[in-house]
């Protein structure tokens, strides 16, 4: 057994368990599902990878889970898709990688090809999304794999379009790219793009607020996650910082607090306002219903088959009706689209019904953030 479980077993489990060895990833078995109640969940998870090969000098990813990808096997992962169809899932399923394109020649050869065939022969079952870098818009094989084995979302960290910041955190697969570009073909295969903000690089002007709010819009990017720069332990940037003595306390790794582990560079009250007007800005009825009518513009739903409509999904489409098409903010935005789409692109309608919906969240979560 490994030491935590002797250790329990004993009754004597300490606090912290240390080792040099990374986790055998193919070890790890298959979740009990049974255990949980799947009614009280939007999505399921299932990890296939750990690991990321880059480097940017922000993130614990490779502190954690180190730059060399660790993969499971193709007869694992469908093990583990067997066992959340019988267990009777239907729905979302989250692929929780660091950076799922990470082994790039192995999906392409064993995991996708396995996908596909699992996701017909159970009659498409799962709509899948990831995490990924924004280098898989260089690879157009990659891309119409995915979207074939079932994947419609893919979250990928833009961070910021200004260069200069870039350059600081040594985000290497942004540079020299015309990101908008990049996230519209992604989008033109079939897979809306989620994307992670960050404000507070020391290289960030003062315009970046605004120039953040016109990249998001320019981008379509609906579902668009802005922070503030923190520092966790272990990262280089964290070491940068206490080198420059510039550490103030522990990352709290709350992205809804508005707070700082570090002394910026830019006036503290000018990176708190300007990323507090970037939050009211993108999530207000008018501009977010934009970034759909942007994304839409763009994205063409993949012509794989759809599983079957379920029940909760016919429960959220009255749901929206009442919450944002009645007593909703913008009403006059949710039903213009609402109609347009109905009727000229019903492809399209689940995809803006959808993200309304998030729209809604996403402006309770503001309101509460900003005040």
């Amino acid at each position: 057994m490994y030491p935590f479980l002797e250790d329990l077993n004993e009754g004597h489990a300490r606090h912290i368990y240390v080792s040099n060895e990374r986790p055998d990833i193919s070890a790890t078995p298959i979740p009990l599902w049974s255990l949980i109640n799947m009614k009280h969940y939007s999505s399921m998870n299932l990890q296939y990878s750990r690991g990321c090969p880059y480097d940017c000098e922000f993130c614990d990813i490779i502190v954690l889970n180190g730059h060399v990808p660790r993969t499971k096997s193709r007869e694992q992962l469908i093990s583990e898709l067997d066992a959340l169809y019988e267990q009777g899932w239907r729905g979302s399923l989250f692929i929780v990688d660091d950076n799922f394109i990470g082994n790039k020649k192995k999906l392409k050869a064993e995991i996708l090809p396995a996908l596909i065939e699992w996701r017909e022969s159970k009659k498409y079952p799962f709509a899948l999304y990831t995490e990924a870098s924004i280098n898989l818009a260089d690879d157009e094989e990659l891309i119409r794999l995915m979207v074939a084995a079932g994947f419609d979302v893919v979250f990928i960290g833009i961070e910021t379009p200004n260069e200069e910041s870039l350059l600081e955190c040594t985000k290497k697969q942004n540079q020299n790219r015309d990101l908008v570009a990049s996230v519209n073909k992604l989008q033109e295969f079939g897979l809306e793009v989620q994307g992670g903000f960050i404000v507070g690089f020391d290289s960030d002007p003062e315009s970046i607020f605004q120039t953040q709010i016109e990249f998001i819009q320019r981008s379509g990017i609906v579902t668009a996650m802005v922070g503030l720069l923190n520092a966790p332990l272990g990262t280089r940037l964290h070491k940068r910082l206490e080198k420059e003595k510039r550490l103030l306390k522990s990352f709290t790794g709350c992205n809804t607090d508005f707070s700082l582990n570090f002394i910026p560079k830019m006036n503290y009250d000018t990176l708190i306002n300007g990323y507090r007007h970037i939050l009211e800005t993108i999530y207000s009825p008018r501009e977010y219903y934009e970034r759909i009518r942007t994304l839409l513009r763009v994205y063409k739903p993949p012509r794989t088959k759809a599983g079957k409509v379920q029940s909760h999904q016919i429960k959220a489409f009255f749901k929206s009706i009442w919450f944002l098409g009645i007593y909703g903010k913008g009403k006059r935005h949710y039903w213009r689209l609402f109609i347009y789409y109905l009727l000229k692109s019903p492809p399209k309608f689940a995809r803006f019904i959808i993200l309304s919906v998030y729209g809604y969240h996403f402006r309770k979560v503001t309101v509460t953030q900003t005040w």
